[in-house]
């Protein structure tokens, strides 16, 4: 792995999961992680409930765009993150694939993705810990 690794989170709708996960690794690891996110069927924009919920964390990723998963952004990634996305994700030897089962926010009230925010937290500073010097 390079001096600056660059994580890649993937999932279906690049909507919810993913950008969270983006913005906590980006807000808690700054420039000693490169961050990106994308899913395999993006939205036209990003949860509006996720917003809110990182918002409360000081966090703004209401300017995100949701972008499709690209195999050139795989190809860049030292880690993929996947978030129930399936079949759905792309593949490719020799990288690191963690898959984290984290239910999809998508439809749901702020306290549910506050529940899935806080988990996304938690997942994340074990990855900067395992990851970064």
């Amino acid at each position: 792995m390079s001096t600056t690794p660059t994580v890649l989170f993937v999932c279906v709708h690049n909507a919810g999961r993913s950008q969270m996960a983006a913005g906590y690794l980006q807000h808690l690891a700054g420039d000693r992680v490169q961050v990106l996110s994308s899913g395999s069927e993006p939205k036209d924009h990003i949860n509006p409930v996720a917003v809110e919920a990182m918002r409360e964390e000081g966090i703004d990723i209401s300017a995100n765009q949701p972008k499709i998963l690209t195999d050139e952004q795989v190809e860049a990634s030292d880690v993929v993150i996947t978030m129930g996305c399936g079949d759905a994700c792309k593949f490719h030897p020799g990288k690191r694939y963690l898959d984290w089962e984290l239910e999809d926010p998508a439809g749901k009230d702020l306290e549910t993705v506050r529940r899935v925010r806080d988990d996304i937290r938690r997942r994340v500073e074990q990855l900067i810990g395992e990851i970064t010097p």
